[in-house]
């Protein structure tokens, strides 16, 4: 039972931060910007494990999404530190942070490999 409150303790307060540090990862004025704008427009999406993947070559500018996803690397990894919890666990919770905040029509690739419109 100790051991259950501890968990769901250290979940709380991994998705109290993350929901703060969500804005972070949108806030980041120009690189967000760009990135927001190529969501938009379909050429990237978001996937299950929190990073940001190109959808189609035409329009997509790789810098762009790998400087991003370092940006968000660098973030889960301190969070999972902090936490004591895998960096992928961090991920898929930012992940549903993401698109719990991203606008109707925005891609988004499941687990399965399959691409999905909100």
């Amino acid at each position: 039972m100790q051991g259950d409150k501890r968990t769901l303790s250290r979940r709380f307060v991994l998705v109290a931060t993350l929901a703060l540090m969500v804005s972070a990862l949108t806030g980041m004025p120009a690189l967000a910007q760009s990135l927001q704008d190529l969501r938009a427009s379909g050429a990237v999406g978001e996937a299950f494990d929190g990073y940001a993947r190109i959808r189609s070559g035409a329009g997509a500018d790789q810098s762009l999404v790998d400087a991003t996803n370092a940006q968000r690397r660098a973030i889960y990894q301190k969070r999972a530190q902090e936490q004591g919890i895998s960096v992928d666990q961090v991920g898929r919770v930012y992940a549903k942070a993401i698109f719990d905040k991203a606008p109707a029509g925005d891609w988004f690739l499941l687990e399965s490999g399959k691409w999905v419109q909100k």
